[in-house]
């Protein structure tokens, strides 16, 4: 059995909602994991979602830009509450489904300015992303675990549109990638889509609104992530990489979120 996973950040999910329905048919995703839906649970458009044939959900909403939610074919059961969010936000949500774990992460963007000491927003996604690397630390690597998410770090040089102009950029500092290195090592995580694509090849997920085209300029970065534990990662590969992949084309369609869907496919048993 096939389940096809996908990670995306929605920007407002009753804005996107067609555009959600589009993309799960057309990619024929089982569970879809959105951040920044920007909405009360109780606003959440619970109809829609089953109209597309996701009617299991896990809701963590919220106002403004933040908001969190999986949506599943198949049924859901409960995963580990994961205390990250220093500021109470709905900022991480979690389900097993077919007895592996998702835990799905909306990390801070950080603000502007990379100093913890004189920005607070920078000092809270230091902290949120430490708290997630000592969560993973205490856990044991054999049970699957698929990790996902907009981490709001572009981890490798390839993985933004240029490594030396990025470097005094939030998303891209040094602090940032010694701090999401620390985390992708606390369980030996496997990075699904740039195992897909390796480097050097450059791959990004997310490209400002503020580029007429987005794929002339493509000043784009890789800030969305799906990661396997090493008891998860071999379900991931069928006699080579896995089988993940973004999916630029929905950047392209009508009033877009800035990001763009990211997938891997999991084999299961049975």
């Amino acid at each position: 059995m096939r389940l096809r996973v996908a990670t995306w950040n929605i920007n407002s999910v009753r804005l996107r909602i067609d555009q959600v329905a589009r993309f799960v048919a057309e990619a024929g995703v089982d569970v879809l994991c959105l951040q920044e839906t920007k909405c009360h649970d109780g606003e959440f458009p619970v109809a829609a979602f089953e109209a597309m044939g996701l009617p299991h959900l896990a809701l963590r909403g919220q106002k403004g830009w933040h908001g969190v939610a999986i949506a599943s074919r198949l049924p859901l059961q409960p995963a580990p509450v994961l205390d990250l969010c220093r500021e109470g936000h709905a900022r991480n949500v979690g389900v097993v489904v077919q007895g592996v774990e998702i835990q799905t992460l909306y990390v801070p963007a950080g603000g502007d300015v990379p100093d913890p000491a004189e920005n607070p927003k920078f000092a809270h996604k230091l902290d949120f992303l430490r708290r997630v690397t000592e969560e993973m630390s205490a856990r044991d690597p054999k049970p699957p675990l698929l990790l996902t998410g907009d981490f709001n770090v572009a981890p490798g040089e390839n993985d933004v549109w240029s490594h030396r102009q990025m470097l005094k950029v939030v998303s891209h500092t040094p602090v940032e990638l010694e701090a999401i290195a620390r985390m992708r090592a606390s369980l030996d995580f496997a990075d699904l889509p740039r195992e897909a694509v390796p480097e050097p090849a450059k791959l990004y997920s997310w490209w400002s609104y503020r580029a007429q085209d987005f794929r002339k300029s493509n000043r784009g970065l890789r800030l969305d992530h799906l990661w396997a534990s090493p008891g998860l990662a071999p379900a991931t590969r069928s006699g080579g990489p896995a089988n993940a992949r973004v999916h630029d084309t929905v950047r392209e369609w009508d009033r877009p979120s800035d990001h763009a869907p990211v997938s891997v496919d999991i084999r299961l048993n049975g």
